[in-house]
């Protein structure tokens, strides 16, 4: 018998133990073991009920990743519930934790499911590109009811258990002990003799669906919105319109015919690397597993305006007093009030309550004293992107900050060198790159300068999970990984509008391509001052949107920019009077304008991307390849479904993408495309990125 699975008598219950961690993967092993003890169970006379449990943190957490791609070994997990259903005792699955994917699935198959307070059931295959494809479309809807499976499995969002109760997917909530409340209600449904409550044969509620047709076309039309060019979600419809159109059978074979097509897909491929990039994103290969944290209990933002008010939001979220410094009271008071806002917007919207609005705003104390700072365990500044004023911040907060403090900088592009040369602790000085707005953002770039400690490091790393953040590592250049890609992906959004293209046009093909939006409609939303600031600072130009600015059109928050907003609108609408500005503009640079179809703007601005992001890769500026795609999903709306830009550059083939960076490089585009040396060396010997960090660089 598999030793990841134990078996024990508890009067004349069977309790099958799980312990496979960190998770309990219901991998090869686990699969076995079960097999084996409900044979087990089956035979044995003094058996009159099993009970399903599993040791650690979680019930079964999914199903094993490792095997993605791999042929089904068995007893695949549909022969493990089959046994399960069919079995002439009745089995209890009692659930803690997690049970998501598989494991939810699993817990389906058992005739009675009792689940702790506080665990979590759900279906999120979806976000890997796939479906749930060991029942879990055919299941739940009998269980749920049609219209609330397709949320829960195009979503993948999980449910509590008290919501799992009152839907009918749990049975029971224990009181105590787990183990305990599970064996006694096995023992109490074997004594009364109850009926084995086999999911698939509760037929009511898709039969109720299947006089409806119109959820599935409804439904369809939402998510091709909500979840736009996404082929797992409409591919999760089409299989538990089967549940309601098919016997139990008929709909486990549609599931599977649809779940093997997914699994074959570039998007689903795509999205299981990026799976595994967000986790290898947390590894810092010199800063071990077992560093010292600093311990965090209070936070201090320098600054409440739009970037600092966001961040004191998110320490707040996470129940982290913090205090908020201002250097006059309007602003101070006028970022309080936003925060406010924007909590109150939040509870109107039902995702939180009032009272939550009330804990969170107490947890943060406004000052205009920057000496408040001083019981802090990290400090935030979140000025104007200025070197002068950043390095004048840092002096003062050396001075006041408590020693051990961790002190950062919310910089978009500037040296964290120089800034924490300003401060007699450069140890404790790193960049914490919050992306805007930093209240809902996820990405957080972590910038570890020169001097910066390890500890301080792995203790940002570990600060960012606790504040809800997927945090990337980062070395030290001019605007890091993710601006300094962003350069290179607007300079040829702007060479396209130059030589004879409308921003309409570059948006759309980048829309097309699976962006929230394209370059000019994001510059609108960021505020076009902004990037006109940092240019007149910098002495540089880009005489198309430095007119709109002189006319001042900074974007959305003026009513117009690269665009026209209507008021209160967010709706881009094309601007007769910036048409005009970039032919004449256009024509100062070429003498006949040109008409450039979808696919050139696309590989100009991605491949742009990519090319610098080797270059990047390279310098050692990012870890890996791998990581860089994790900031272009999380920060700038890279489209998950394609993995990333190293992972799609792969994809494409990196022979094809060097051979196109050569001929825009030969059609005189600029030393921009001279192809980067690592995309040479890559291509030529016919790797990819990913090959080349797997093989450590």
């Amino acid at each position: 018998m598999s030793d990841l699975v134990r078996y024990a008598l508890d009067g004349s219950v069977a309790v099958l133990t799980v312990d496979n961690p960190p998770v309990n993967a219901l991998g090869i092993g686990v699969r076995t073991g079960l097999k084996e003890s409900i044979e087990r169970a089956i035979a044995d006379p003094e058996v009159d009920a099993i009970a399903l449990i599993c040791a650690g943190r979680t019930f079964f957490a999914g199903a094993d990743i490792a095997e993605f791609g791999k042929p089904p070994a068995s007893p695949t997990l549909r022969e493990v519930h089959e046994m399960m259903e069919s079995c002439s005792k009745p089995i209890v699955a009692g659930i803690h934790g997690t049970a998501l994917g598989g494991g939810l699935e699993t817990a389906l198959a058992c005739h009675y499911r009792i689940a702790a307070p506080g665990a979590l059931l759900g279906l999120p295959e979806v976000k890997l590109g796939i479906l749930p494809g060991a029942g879990g479309t055919q299941r739940l809807p009998r269980l749920v009811g049609v219209e609330k499976a397709i949320e829960m499995i195009c979503t993948g969002e999980p449910i509590d258990a008290r919501q799992a109760l009152q839907m009918g997917v749990v049975d029971a909530l224990a009181e105590g002990d787990l183990r305990d409340a599970t064996i006694d209600y096995a023992d109490y449904i074997a004594a009364e003799g109850l009926p084995l409550k086999r999911v698939r044969d509760r037929d009511r509620l898709i039969a109720e669906a299947a006089r409806r047709p119109e959820i599935f076309s409804f439904a369809r039309k939402h998510y091709a919105g909500a979840r736009r060019n996404f082929l797992a979600p409409q591919h999760c419809i089409s299989a538990i319109q089967a549940a309601t159109e098919m016997d139990f059978e008929g709909g486990m074979r549609r599931e599977r015919e649809l779940f093997n097509e997914l699994m074959a897909s570039d998007q689903s491929t795509a999205q299981r690397h990026f799976f595994f990039a967000e986790r290898q994103a947390r590894k810092i290969p010199d800063v071990p597993r077992d560093t010292t944290r600093r311990e965090i209990k209070a936070a201090a933002v320098i600054g409440a305006g739009t970037m600092g008010g966001g961040i004191a939001m998110t320490f707040a979220n996470a129940g982290l007093p913090t205090v908020i410094v201002e250097t006059s009271r309007e602003a101070l008071e006028h970022g309080m009030d936003v925060i406010r806002r924007n909590y109150e917007r939040t509870a109107h919207k039902g995702r939180i309550s009032e009272r939550d609005v009330e804990t969170r705003m107490a947890l943060l104390t406004p000052s205009l004293d920057l000496a408040d700072v001083a019981g802090a365990d990290i400090v935030i500044e979140a000025v104007f992107e200025n070197m002068e004023l950043k390095k004048q911040v840092f002096a003062r907060l050396d001075a006041v900050a408590k020693p051990g403090a961790i002190l950062a900088t919310n910089t978009s592009t500037l040296d964290i060198d120089q800034i924490a040369a300003a401060t007699s602790r450069p140890e404790d000085v790193i960049g914490l790159h919050f992306f805007s707005p930093a209240n809902v953002m996820r990405l957080l770039e972590v910038v570890r300068g020169e001097q910066t400690a390890k500890e301080v490091i792995a203790t940002c790393m570990d600060l960012a999970k606790r504040i809800s953040k997927v945090p990337v590592l980062a070395g030290v250049c001019h605007g890091f990984i993710g601006n300094r890609m962003l350069h290179a992906y607007f300079d040829q959004a702007y060479a396209l509008l130059y030589e004879g293209c409308q921003p309409r046009d570059v948006d759309k093909a980048i829309h097309d391509f699976g962006f929230k939006m394209g370059p000019f409609a994001m510059a609108d939303l960021a505020g076009l001052d902004v990037s006109w600031r940092v240019r007149k600072e910098t002495g540089q130009s880009q005489p198309i949107a430095d007119r709109l600015c002189e006319m001042g059109r900074f974007g959305q928050k003026t009513g117009a920019g690269f665009y026209r907003y209507a008021e209160g609108s967010r709706t881009p609408r094309p601007d007769r009077e910036v048409t005009a500005i970039v032919e004449e503009e256009g024509l100062k640079r070429h003498e006949v304008r040109r008409a450039i179809g979808a696919d050139e703007i696309v590989e100009r601005c991605l491949l742009a991307l990519v090319n610098e992001g080797a270059r990047i890769l390279e310098e050692g500026i990012a870890l890996r390849a791998s990581d860089i795609d994790v900031i272009y999903v999380h920060g700038y709306s890279f489209p998950v479904y394609r993995g990333g830009p190293m992972f799609w550059a792969g994809q494409i083939g990196l022979g094809r993408v060097l051979e196109t960076i050569k001929g825009f490089h030969d059609a005189g585009h600029g030393d921009v495309w001279q192809p980067a040396p690592l995309l040479e060396r890559l291509a030529a010997e016919g790797h990819s990125f990913q090959d080349h960090d797997q093989a450590g660089g």
